[in-house]
């Protein structure tokens, strides 16, 4: 005798855009595109904030196609957290998706990370970002490297990031929040459910391919965690010294030969750790609203 069909899970997906022409309508197709079984994406809503290029137009054209899909026009930009809060003002899901709108799913990922929440304990998920960047030059190497060592990090203690699916627990983010995940990550936490990391749900992505993106990005985010360890009290798993350790011990042992390149990357790294913490404690610098990293907006391979 077959078993009973499990439900469906209805979620709502959310966009988040900002003058991002170059792979907005690659990214709704990626979407309308999803292999789904037990999701069902109930919405697709874009919030383009304040868009100088033609991310509206391309949005407003597409949605004439798709009815699923609708945009919402932020006149200034106020970060992403705030257009988040947009988003669940309008959800009709009670499973959320938060998608930047400079990456691309592959075709499964809306099923699996929808799917776990089969699980009443899990109250958000995440997948793995893999970056376009070409890997044999010098900053597409710290791209991957990065990416590689948040791979191991969430392996052990999960750190989502790029896209996450997560219950519909709050009625808002914290608007000045300059790292949205981790803020949605506290909250889940918090209210008591756990984190699950599912690598095999794929989010490509394009890192910085110019140093001075790579620095104003990683500088943003260290900013965005100290932030984050004030004022609500959480503390991101990147920023535990005892677990960064242990992820750069497996990398040094899984690809000896490559110890120099390893060791400027972390040295870079270290760099704009220490520039986030100079904004943060001495500045009083919140960047919630932040400078574009342009290299990392080329169009998508």
């Amino acid at each position: 005798m077959d078993e009973p069909r499990k439900p469906e899970i209805s979620c709502s997906l959310g966009v988040f855009a900002y003058n991002e022409a170059g792979n907005i309508v690659k990214l709704l197709e990626a979407l309308i595109g999803q292999r789904l079984k037990r999701a069902r994406v109930a919405e697709i809503i874009v919030v383009s904030s304040a868009s100088t290029d033609r991310t509206d137009e391309l949005v407003t054209d597409f949605a004439s196609k798709y009815p699923q899909v609708r945009l919402i026009r932020q006149a200034r930009r106020e970060g992403k957290s705030s257009a988040i809060n947009l988003f669940l003002a309008e959800a009709v899901s009670d499973i959320l998706v938060v998608i930047s709108g400079d990456v691309v799913p592959a075709e499964d990922t809306i099923e699996l990370l929808v799917s776990a929440f089969d699980d009443p304990k899990i109250g958000a998920t995440g997948g793995k970002p893999v970056p376009f960047n070409d890997e044999s030059t010098c900053m597409g190497y710290a791209v991957h490297l990065l990416w590689r060592l948040h791979h191991r990090m969430a392996l052990i203690s999960p750190k989502l990031g790029e896209m996450i699916a997560f219950r519909k627990l709050m009625e808002s983010i914290p608007a000045d929040s300059a790292v949205d995940e981790a803020s949605i990550e506290a909250i889940v936490r918090g209210k008591g459910f756990q984190l699950r990391y599912i690598p095999q749900a794929i989010i490509f992505n394009r890192g910085p391919s110019k140093i001075k993106d790579f620095v104003k990005q990683r500088r943003r985010i260290q900013n965005g965690h100290l932030w984050l360890q004030r004022k609500q009290g959480y503390k991101v798993v990147s920023q535990e010294s005892g677990i960064l350790l242990k992820i750069l011990g497996a990398e040094l042992r899984e690809n000896p030969r490559s110890c120099f390149k390893i060791a400027g990357v972390m040295g870079l790294e270290l760099f704009c750790r220490l520039l986030g913490s100079y904004d943060f404690y001495i500045r009083g610098k919140n960047p919630f609203a932040w400078d574009i990293a342009h290299s990392a907006k080329s169009p998508k391979g």
